[in-house]
């Protein structure tokens, strides 16, 4: 039984796979417990209500799923703001990583508080290449002037940043005041920092061997 478990989650392609909001619609029990984990931890602080506590639904690509796992945390939350006692602060929001989450942006934002975009994954969903295996062919392409950088170091300012500003134009026609940043190794690279500052991101932030 459990060989044919294995065997029955094995994936050909799992970057494109089952993963992200796409597991906690399947298997909402995992979303649970870490929604409940977070909110917990929360609890065990006198002033709870002064942390900001931010859920982000990563993967998303319609309002739908959004929805969907929203009500399904508040429930959590509540579950737990009744056993605790305690209050707390919080926003829910979205990772924005598929182009149709960025094309889509002005429906997801009805359900999303704030918008992440979710750089690596955005730049290999709009280019068709994996971020893990183009180091083989991505050195041809700078040396023959097909592209000018790697995309996946420096934010592509024409195709995946024209994504992006489209994202935070529409995000913003439905929610005026909604918080918009981006998560990836491009929130290391001044280049595409300064992007961000020029289409009025709230944040960036990479991971920490990015920072300069």
């Amino acid at each position: 039984k459990v060989k044919e478990r294995i065997d029955s989650l094995h994936e050909s392609n799992p970057m494109l796979g089952h993963r992200g909001c796409r597991l906690g619609i399947s298997h909402p029990e995992i979303y649970e417990m870490q929604v409940r984990a977070i909110f917990e931890a929360a609890a065990t602080f006198d002033n709870s209500e002064d942390i900001k506590i931010e859920v982000m639904i990563p993967l998303a690509f319609s309002v739908r799923e959004v929805d969907l796992l929203k009500v399904r945390v508040i429930e959590v939350i509540n579950l737990v703001k009744a056993e605790s006692g305690k209050n707390f602060n919080y926003q829910i929001g979205t990772m924005i990583e598929l182009p149709r989450a960025a094309l889509r942006a002005a429906d997801i934002a009805k359900e999303a508080e704030f918008f992440s975009f979710g750089t690596n994954d955005l730049t290999q969903t709009t280019f068709g290449i994996s971020r893990d295996d183009s180091g083989g062919f991505i050195g041809e392409y700078i040396d023959g002037k097909i592209i000018e950088h790697d995309p996946f170091v420096r934010l592509d300012i024409e195709g995946v940043g024209e994504l992006i500003k489209i994202a935070t134009m529409r995000g913003r026609s439905t929610r005026p005041d909604i918080k918009l940043g981006i998560c990836g190794e491009h929130g290391g690279d001044p280049k595409s920092i300064e992007f961000c500052d020029q289409i009025g991101l709230t944040y960036v932030s990479c991971s920490p061997y990015r920072v300069a």
